[in-house]
């Protein structure tokens, strides 16, 4: 756990992402420079590398700690062997140090599975909780929406996809300080014997709820911002997810070439310069930082495999909120409080 008198101690995968170590360096920097000494970060992986990166970027003497992990998971490789086989490799070392204690979170932009399989294995799952689930926020007009799962769990029961939502609702409470969240069952239609069998009996089991349940949501409901929380297998909400963003950039490009095929579209354009700037803003996944997983003993963040300094710096102040805010300890507390309609 973090020192006596100070906040939690944020530990940083840094071997994880495309351009890691450099910008997982830049990142921890960031974050501990704005932090106002609320946290502590330590920098999980590969001594010499971390050291050769640092020198490099001129920012050796303001290095935080750096726990050494020999090994390197690679993004293509498969999730449950390099669990199994790479005991010292900075996600298993990372895990392990959160099980043991020695930090209060974990931060990885690694390989997704295999975070997850690590978080399984070293940091275990709450208890009475099936299956965990990856949880991503959306801006929306109307705010932030929570999507889960997008990743985890990709065969779901119906009990599962009412853990999520529990889950769900548990995280935007605490850390996106909504009162009292909405939670949408996401589908193909609004009526409840919409969708398969397995959306059947989850929108059931939400509906004898205490959860603030609001029904079915269709696609286009989870931007209008008609609920807080959206539930859906982890098949469903990865492919919703890499849908939302490659509609972004895409959208971008379409106005800049609309913008650039007319002298007045240009004139405009510059006059609307600073308005699309806050807009790429809100939009830019970097400011949303990373995902917790939920469902897991402690509290664990999957970063964008492409992250750059600004989404690693946001990921590890999400880590140190959803440390300080005890997310795991209230979604047990929450799954006992609803025990009745989970079993």
């Amino acid at each position: 756990m973090g020192q006596r008198g100070k906040g939690p101690v944020i530990g940083v995968d840094a071997m994880g992402g495309d351009l890691a170590p450099r910008v997982v360096i830049q990142g921890a920097l960031e974050a501990l420079r704005e932090s106002a000494s609320t946290f502590d970060v330590a920098l999980i992986g590969d001594e010499a590398q971390v050291f050769e990166a640092a020198d490099r970027l001129g920012v050796r003497d303001r290095l935080p700690r750096v726990i050494h992990a020999a090994e390197v998971v690679e993004m293509a490789e498969s999730a449950a062997q390099s669990v199994r086989k790479k005991r010292d490799s900075s996600i298993s070392v990372g895990a392990r140090l959160h099980k043991e204690g020695q930090i209060d979170a974990l931060v990885s932009a690694g390989n997704t599975g295999a975070v997850v399989a690590a978080a399984l294995l070293e940091m275990g799952r709450i208890e009475q909780i099936q299956r965990p689930a990856i949880a991503t926020v959306l801006p929306t007009p109307q705010g932030n929406v929570v999507i889960l799962d997008v990743g985890a769990t990709s065969d779901c029961k119906p009990t599962h996809l009412y853990q999520f939502a529990m889950m769900g609702s548990t995280y935007a409470r605490l850390v996106l300080g909504v009162e009292r969240p909405r939670v949408g069952l996401l589908n193909i239609g609004e009526e409840a014997e919409k969708g398969s069998e397995l959306y059947y009996e989850a929108h059931q089991l939400l509906k004898r709820s205490p959860i603030h349940f609001v029904g079915n949501v269709e696609g286009k409901d989870v931007i209008l911002g008609t609920a807080d929380v959206v539930v859906c297998d982890g098949f469903v909400g990865n492919v919703l997810l890499k849908f939302a963003e490659s509609v972004i950039p895409s959208l971008a490009t379409m106005i800049k070439d609309e913008i650039n095929a007319h002298p007045l579209s240009m004139l405009a354009g510059l006059l609307l310069k600073p308005a699309f700037r806050r807009l790429k803003g809100r939009l830019d996944y970097a400011e949303v930082g990373g995902a917790p997983l939920l469902g897991v003993e402690g509290t664990c963040i999957i970063a964008h495999g492409r992250s750059n300094p600004r989404a690693i710096k946001n990921a590890i102040r999400v880590a140190a909120r959803c440390a300080e805010a005890r997310v795991a300890d209230s979604i047990r507390e929450e799954l006992r409080r609803l025990k009745p309609a989970a079993a």
